[in-house]
């Protein structure tokens, strides 16, 4: 029997679920009247785990509500459950079950990353603008001591405070941060492992013009070193750039590959020269002793 817009269903275990109190309850919600978070940074793909989803709704529903926000005329905004969503658009459903929430603008950005960021295998890219919009958010809600001071009450920083959280370094959400200055087209060449996130940190620092110049570059040449990167941006940092000039910059770095040469001696024709009596040891000691012969009249 399809359920009625807007009827409301008991959750047995909202805590676990979303951490919501135990008055809040689920209301059937049209798809049509949920829209996505603005500027949302986490990919929803249609690969396996998208499919495997879409098989375990149509096999047993969905068992754990969306989170969404009120914003105007019977409207939500998505904060938690974008692929839950996707999947049942999919399906052709017409409706989702939803917790809706009235939140300010920088708890949303709060709750939305913090029930996305734990996912397996994220990409830089998602990492880099979940990290800055929380950390923006955290910004703007400084005066909150309980999202950024610990528990002797003394002030933290709030990339401190997000590494903590996620379990990298400060420095390395501050890493992740810098990425969201690369141009997208870079960017997707970090997502696609086509450039070393090290070499993509040191890139961000580069303005937007010349980044798009290196990537014409690397679509033309191939992967970049770090040697190239420091030596443009040393570059950089002394003077006005050009294209050409970056090219020349670029180019000058490559070190021109050594030829290997490889010699291969025949025991036929070691034979013309050394009768069965030599060993190969005798052989080799008599041949150097010769080139050596060779090499200082060479000098003369």
């Amino acid at each position: 029997m399809k359920t009625r817009s807007g009827q409301k269903i008991k959750l047995t275990s909202v805590e676990e679920l979303l951490g919501v109190p135990n008055e809040e309850v689920a209301t059937e919600i049209d798809l049509v009247q949920i829209r996505s978070f603005k500027n949302h940074p986490f990919k929803v793909i249609d690969d396996e785990k998208m499919q495997d989803l879409m098989d375990s709704i149509k096999e047993n529903g969905i068992l754990t509500p969306v989170l969404v926000r009120p914003i105007s005329n019977n409207l939500y905004e998505m904060i938690s459950g974008h692929r839950r969503m996707h999947a049942a658009s999919m399906l052709k459903m017409d409706v989702i079950p939803a917790i809706i929430r009235e939140m300010s603008d920088e708890e949303a950005v709060l709750k939305m990353v913090d029930s996305n960021i734990q996912r397996e295998e994220l990409l830089p890219s998602e990492k880099a603008f979940a990290y800055k919009m929380k950390l923006e958010a955290m910004k703007k809600q400084g005066s909150r001591s309980d999202l950024t001071s610990d528990q002797n009450g003394r002030k933290l920083e709030s990339a401190y405070v997000i590494s903590e959280q996620v379990g990298e370094s400060k420095t390395q959400v501050r890493r992740f941060i810098r990425l969201t200055e690369l141009i997208p087209e870079l960017l997707d060449f970090v997502d696609r492992k086509k450039i070393n996130f090290t070499i993509a940190v040191d890139i961000s620092y580069l303005e937007q013009e010349i980044q798009k110049w290196l990537f014409n570059y690397i679509c033309a040449n191939g992967a970049i070193t770090p040697a190239q990167i420091r030596a443009l941006r040393k570059q950089c940092e002394a003077g006005a750039m050009t294209q050409k000039k970056m090219v020349s910059i670029l180019n000058d770095c490559i070190r021109p590959k050594t030829v290997s040469r490889k010699v291969t001696l025949s025991e036929k024709k070691l034979s013309q020269y050394f009768d069965e009596q030599y060993t190969t040891e005798e052989m080799e000691r008599i041949l150097f002793e010769l080139l050596e012969q060779w090499k200082e009249r060479r000098k003369e």
